[in-house]
């Protein structure tokens, strides 16, 4: 007895463990399977039908089924106990001795009350639509599987009951329509007389959809389908029926075999296809569903009426809802211009016997997922069917898995690669892996080492927010579309003036005069940056609002930043300190929102909004954590600084013009590193007196010289940036006799000071040094670089500004500056490898003033002997009039001649004529990333139109007239064709392969890069010199001229 006691002990743990200790599953003859009497209203299907018993006992399974559970899909008790199966007379028993329940329907309230945590369920869930059914079924403490999440992979096709019902339904959906439909489905021909076929649309090419248009043409109808997959088009065609299309071409493949959601324009083209259709057909099957989503509206009210009476709609959706307007689910209804509709929900239970028998075939291959006679009953949460259908084990929520498991949406086919290319990118695969792996390993070794040498728990807790802060700026920084680049620099520099807090806390915290006259320095100049670059923003992102775009309403961030602001000065007047910490940390989710925000148009205003909450957040939390003083003069004082900054800063942002936006931006980092080095210097002034009794001194040392150095760079760099943007000094890069030595010399000198000052000697004065020298490293590193890399440059000089903010966190252990620092720096290093990139240009090269700059090589597509053809403003309008397709290729010579205002009147006549227009932007047209961008927006052009080069540049081939204003560098050919060149390499608009090119520039004169430009000497290019305002005002003029006299 006890032996006996202890195996069923065993046996139980096993099962809800789910695998042994050992590795080896419990074994199946312990296992019992139970099949209960579906109970769902209409249900005839049973899961396991006596041929399927036979295959589980012979596996090992116990089986045990409730009396009656066949009866009505015509399978007997007698027949379930002659394949070897239990029958039990009720629920309760058959739960209560049964270990996996296996049903059709999900379980009705009696059954859940009857599970527990020993059972393992396998049936129907739809957990996407029965959210409390879940949570239910959580409480039980059961594992669940969903036979409807079984991922639509190769292996799994055996098991796919969604498959076998839908299949089911296609066929009965097309029986039931003709026992409806008052006529025959084929045509005949009698001595009566002539009889012509039914005519049937079938909505949606799946399983079910296939099932109905195979019936439908084999009983003699005329067939006609529609999907939104160009996918299915093959197969539509393959069983007879014409496949129906719209003009509007956009793919409707979703993840794992399945429809997408559509576009709106989709949809209207659809309901008008069906308008049409409804005035021919006689029978229409809805077959079109979503996962997860409500059925879409595909015949509306008004279509049903356009229907013949006698006409049949069935709807096989009707369960989600319907496909048609007046579908009830499980009703057959009638209209008043006698349409018949039908909208049951239960077609393959209307089959029980065939519906039944495949259901318990997909069952028996199901449970051979878990259970093999050899391993045992196992649950493999690393097999694919398993986590894909699994919804809860012991009460754990699983669903829906983590990442896609079934087939990604189809794409586009791509030629095949050469052996010879496959060969080396496999080679080139090993290496880029190793070059990861090595990086990998320096960054553990890393890690370790700044946990050796950590001098107090805080340092490594800020290093902690510093990395995962880095983690998240990364990758929401990639999530930010390349066409709002700009208002992305300008957002991140109006974060950065988060220097303010710094400022704030020398002020408040200030232990001597110097500290705090240097915090109020930093306050104010931070605060310019503040009020400018949120202003900026606004002007640009305002600037590609279009007039349809609804309301956004984003005042409504006035609500939380008033609850933020009551409930923290409540907290901080009744003495609650740990509030502190919290409005930094809702500080760095407002500004890491605020880039997020970025990342589409549609959201791009919100993320301005959500960037000013988390700054000003982040600037109140800072003056509540201040002590609190009698004294009103201090709180005065800063509110003067901080508003005079804030205004000053507005005043400039409002009267910038767009093209003078670059220099804006250069002047605002300035700012910034000069707030850094203040800070810095201030916070050694306030805490030098403790550093021989503070462990944390030397933490505090190094992050006052980096603060110092990074923010010394940033503002003589950005400085001269600003006299290069402004013509105000040359923009030919700086060659001064051995400017690689004097780079050298002067980062040796800085490093020395800073070796001084952390051994505790002449302190202030090696901190002057090392802004004088750092300063002057800054000025002349960026002096050294040509006008050419000025948007690069600029992106740099962002990323500096927020590694000085870093700096300050470190200095003043504040996650806040911490966490923005490195999303402001991470922001910048990546807008500077896509610039590097984009112009096939070294970032060392960049930043060290032209280490290593060779001279350039002369191209071997010498053009000294060529001659380019040129056009006049009348012939190149005739051009442009007559042209179908037209690729515009703005430069920097738009910027300057702000010609963007005469281009958007040719894009609107060359509009009006049916012709299609769009832009073509390189990353680098301009002078910062997303200038272009920017100024289109201005003159009002629609910024779908404006596309990236990566998103155009195949569209070359197709293309009338590619029409180049103001650009060289950027479309020059011989970056492909001319490995010599000093451009190869550097991905450019392909404007030449057009069928024809018009360039509109002042001279044939080379661009930045000094290398002559191929494209201008080809037979299809005409050339048409001139003023860039003067010659598209011409060409505007002409245009409408041509518009009028037609």
């Amino acid at each position: 007895m006890w032996r006996t006691n202890f195996l069923s002990f065993q046996r139980r743990c096993l099962l809800q463990r789910g695998f042994s200790t050992a590795g080896k599953g419990l074994p199946l003859n312990n296992v019992t399977i139970g099949v209960p009497r579906e109970t769902y209203e209409g249900e005839k299907r049973v899961a396991q039908v006596p041929s399927t018993v036979e295959k589980l006992k012979k596996q090992g399974y116990k089986v045990k089924v409730e009396q009656d559970a066949g009866k009505y899909a015509l399978y007997s008790d007698s027949e379930y106990a002659a394949s070897g199966a239990e029958i039990v007379a009720n629920k309760e028993a058959l739960f209560a001795g049964s270990d996996v329940i296996v049903k059709v329907q999900p379980p009705d309230k009696t059954e859940i009350g009857l599970l527990s945590e020993k059972h393992t369920l396998v049936s129907f869930v739809w957990p996407g639509r029965n959210s409390d059914l879940v949570s239910q079924l959580r409480n039980t403490k059961s594992t669940v599987f969903g036979l409807d999440c079984v991922p639509r992979i190769s292996r799994a096709q055996s098991m796919d009951t969604l498959s076998s019902m839908a299949n089911l339904a296609g066929y009965k959906a097309v029986i039931e329509s003709a026992h409806e439909f008052g006529r025959f489905f084929p045509g005949q021909i009698t001595a009566a007389g002539k009889i012509p076929p039914a005519k049937v649309l079938v909505i949606g090419g799946g399983v079910a959809g296939l099932a109905a248009i195979g019936t439908a043409h084999s009983m003699g109808a005329m067939v006609r389908a529609f999907d939104v997959r160009p996918a299915v088009k093959e197969q539509i065609e393959s069983l007879g029926a014409q496949f129906l299309t719209v003009e509007l071409a956009e793919s409707g493949e979703g993840s794992g075999g399945y429809a997408k959601e559509m576009s709106k324009e989709f949809i209207a083209a659809e309901h008008a296809l069906f308008r049409n259709q409804c005035k021919d057909v006689d029978v229409i099957i809805c077959t079109a569903m979503i996962p997860g989503k409500s059925a879409p509206k595909l015949i509306l009210q008004d279509m049903v009426k356009l229907l013949k009476p006698g006409s049949v709609i069935v709807d096989l959706a009707a369960e989600t809802g319907g496909n048609c307007e007046l579908t009830q689910p499980g009703k057959r209804i009638v209209t008043d211009n006698g349409v018949v509709i039908l909208g049951y929900t239960d077609m393959p239970s209307r089959l029980p016997t065939q519906a039944s028998n495949l259901f318990a075939n997909n069952m028996v291959k199901f449970l051979g997922e878990i259970g093999q006679k050899e391993k045992g009953w196992h649950i493999d949460y690393n097999n694919d069917v398993i986590k894909g259908s699994m919804i809860t084990q012991k009460g754990e929520l699983k669903w829906p898995p983590p990442g896609p498991i079934g087939p990604p949406p189809a794409q586009p086919k791509k030629p095949a690669q050469t052996a010879e290319k496959a060969t080396e990118k496999k080679v080139n695969l090993f290496r880029e892996q190793l070059k990861n792996s090595l990086v990998t390993s320096a960054l553990c070794a890393s890690l370790l080492g700044f946990g050796y040498i950590s001098p107090d728990p805080s340092f490594t807790s800020t290093l902690t927010t510093f990395g995962l802060a880095g983690v998240v700026g990364y990758n929401v920084v990639w999530g930010v579309t390349p066409a709002l680049h700009s208002p992305l620099m300008s957002v991140t520099n109006a974060i950065s003036g988060l220097t303010a807090v710094g400022g704030l806390i020398l002020m408040g915290k200030g232990e001597t005069y110097g500290a705090q006259v240097l915090g109020g320095l930093s306050l104010g100049i931070s605060c310019i940056n503040i009020g400018g670059g949120f202003l900026i923003t606004q002007r640009m992102l305002d600037m590609f609002k279009r007039p349809t775009d609804p309301a956004e309403h984003t005042y409504l961030y006035l609500l939380p930043a008033s609850v933020f602001l009551t409930g923290y000065t409540m907290a901080r007047l009744k003495g609650i300190t740990e509030v502190i910490q919290m409005g930094y940390l809702a500080g760095a989710l407002g500004c890491i929102g605020g880039i997020a925000g970025l990342s589409k148009q549609s959201t791009a205003r919100v993320g301005n909004a959500l960037g000013m909450l988390g700054v000003g957040t982040g600037l109140c939390a800072t003056v509540g954590s201040l002590p609190l003083t009698a004294s009103y003069s201090l709180p005065i004082s800063m509110a003067t600084l901080a508003g005079a900054g804030a205004g000053t800063g507005m005043y400039f942002a409002k009267k910038v013009e767009v093209t003078e936006l670059p220099e804006m931006v250069a002047a605002f980092h300035s700012l910034v590193g000069l707030a850094a080095v203040a800070t810095s210097v201030g916070s050694h002034l306030n805490e030098v007196s403790h550093f021989a009794t503070d462990p944390m001194a030397g933490v505090h040392m190094g992050a006052i010289y980096a603060g110092t150095l990074v923010g010394a760079i940033t503002f003589t760099g950005s400085i001269a940036a600003f006299l290069k943007l402004r013509n105000l000094i040359s923009s030919q890069p700086l060659s001064l006799p051995g400017k690689n030595a004097i780079n050298v010399s002067l980062l040796a000198a800085s490093l020395g000071c800073g070796y001084i000052y952390m051994h505790g000697s002449a302190m202030v004065p090696m901190l002057v040094a090392t802004s004088l020298l750092s300063g002057a490293l800054g000025a002349h590193t960026t002096a050294s670089i040509g006008g050419a890399d000025m948007p690069v440059v600029i992106t740099v000089l962002n990323s500096y500004s927020g590694w000085a903010l870093c700096a300050e966190g470190f200095i003043l252990n504040n996650d806040l500056l911490t966490v923005v620092g490195s999303l402001v720096g991470s922001s910048g290093a990546i807008l500077s490898y896509i610039m590097c990139r984009a112009m096939n240009r070294d970032l060392t090269n960049v930043l060290f003033g032209g280490w290593n700059t060779a001279a350039p090589t002369a191209s071997a597509a010498s053009t000294e002997h060529k001659t380019a053809t040129e056009i006049n403003v009348p012939n190149a309008a005739q051009e442009l009039f007559e042209a179908k397709s037209v690729i515009i290729v703005p430069g920097y010579g738009m910027a300057v001649a702000k010609a963007q205002y005469p281009i958007k009147e040719i894009v609107d006549l060359l509009t009006k004529r049916g012709a299609k227009v769009r832009f073509g932007i390189h990353p680098v047209a301009g002078r910062m990333p997303g200038q272009m961008n920017v100024l289109l927006a201005e003159a009002g052009v629609p910024y779908d139109i404006v596309l990236e080069m990566e998103e155009i540049n195949e569209d070359f081939d197709h293309t009338d007239v590619a029409l180049v204003l103001g650009a060289n560098d950027t479309v020059n050919s011989a970056a492909e064709d001319d490995p010599n060149s000093p451009m190869a390499g550097m991905p450019v608009l392909r404007v030449w392969k057009a069928k024809h090119c018009i360039v509109m520039k002042r001279s044939l004169g080379v661009g930045y890069a000094a290398v002559d430009n191929p494209v201008f000497y080809n037979p299809n290019t005409s050339m048409l010199l001139g003023d860039a305002k003067k010659t598209t005002d011409a060409l505007a003029s002409a245009l409408r001229q041509l518009a009028e006299g037609n």
